[in-house]
């Protein structure tokens, strides 16, 4: 089972940026995708972006699209998240994730708070 760890979370202002980086215990590569979801109080875990392992394709959810950018370094076993242009509505707990070839979840990290607040 892959373990995968968050980092980068933290308090921003408005309009600020942040990158969150998530590395892999092993490859990940060409096993389907990796994706960021978060999760704010009281609502449902969503999906942020997600990045193909093997394709290089990209997917992001409309609030974020312009304003985020998914990346991999797939000899790093890493994931990465730049967020720009940051809005309080952003504020949540960010979750890499391992999806399997039909986008299932396979693992989670443990998450990383984002709170953008002035």
């Amino acid at each position: 089972q892959v373990q995968l760890v968050e980092s980068g979370g933290g308090l921003v202002q408005p309009g600020g940026s942040l990158t969150l980086s998530c590395l892999a215990s092993e490859s990940i590569y060409n096993q389907g995708a990796m994706s960021w979801y978060r999760q704010a109080p009281g609502k449902e875990r969503e999906l942020v972006a997600l990045i193909t392992t093997s394709g290089r394709q990209t997917t992001y959810a409309d609030s974020v699209k312009g304003r985020f950018a998914i990346s991999s370094d797939n000899a790093e076993n890493a994931l990465y998240l730049q967020m720009n242009s940051l809005k309080p509505e952003d504020t949540a707990l960010y979750y890499c994730a391992r999806l399997g070839l039909g986008w299932e979840s396979l693992e989670w990290g443990q998450g990383t708070q984002v709170t953008v607040s002035s």
